[in-house]
Parts: structure tokens; sequence; C-alpha cells
């Protein structure tokens, strides 16, 4: 979904139509109305192309822009998105809920998962 909303939030910032870019990458509007939309996925050479218009890699389009590397030896560096970043940050703010994701993140995402399906 962050492609999604990256590939709009370039578009418009670029002053491009969705027929525009479409041209540029040799898709339709349709195609890029889709795209932004979350209902299609750009192929690997549609990408190359959006990344070549916007000046971005294509690791940002996906949304894996940020490295975390996580505390101890020999962990692996994972690449996290912006927003995801953001969501953590907000969560830790609100101590409860915190608490409950550092005691069980799996107990955590599952009670996510069920309150945002309701």
């Amino acid at each position: 979904m962050l492609l999604s909303k990256r590939l709009k939030e370039l578009r418009v910032n670029s002053g491009l139509t969705q027929r525009e870019l479409g041209e540029r990458v040799n898709v339709t509007k349709v195609s890029i109305c889709c795209y932004e939309n979350g209902t299609r996925t750009p192929t690997l050479d549609t990408l190359t192309k959006l990344r070549r218009v916007f000046d971005v890699d294509v690791d940002y389009l996906l949304g894996y822009d940020n490295p975390v590397k996580p505390k101890g030896r020999n962990k692996k560096v994972i690449d996290m998105a912006t927003e995801e970043i953001k969501f953590i940050k907000e969560l830790r703010k609100i101590e409860d809920v915190h608490n409950v994701i550092l005691e069980d993140p799996l107990k955590a995402v599952d009670l996510i998962s069920k309150k945002m399906t309701l």
C-alpha cells in the first residue's frame, strides 16, 4: 500500500496528471490510477521507469527506505518505511499499549488484526 501512496504523492508533487505519467512510463492512465488505488501492482519494468521519472530508489517506492539495525551482535539490518517508524513512535507514547507489545508481540498483532477486521 505504500507504493500507491508514494506514487500519487510523487506524481502530484511533480505536477503530472495520471495520463502524463502513464505516457512517460508507457502505460495507460487507467494503470496509473490502479497503481495509486492499490488495485494493481506495476511490473518490474514499470517500477524501473517510475524510479527514473521521479529520480528515487525503487526501495523508496516500495516503502523500504530506512535501514534499521536491531541492537546486539550479528543482527540483520531490516528496511522500514518512514510510516512504519512513525507508527512505532506513536505506539511508544501509549505506555500501556507499548508494554503489551513488548510482553507478547504476537498477541498484540493478533489483537490489532482482530480489531481492524471488525
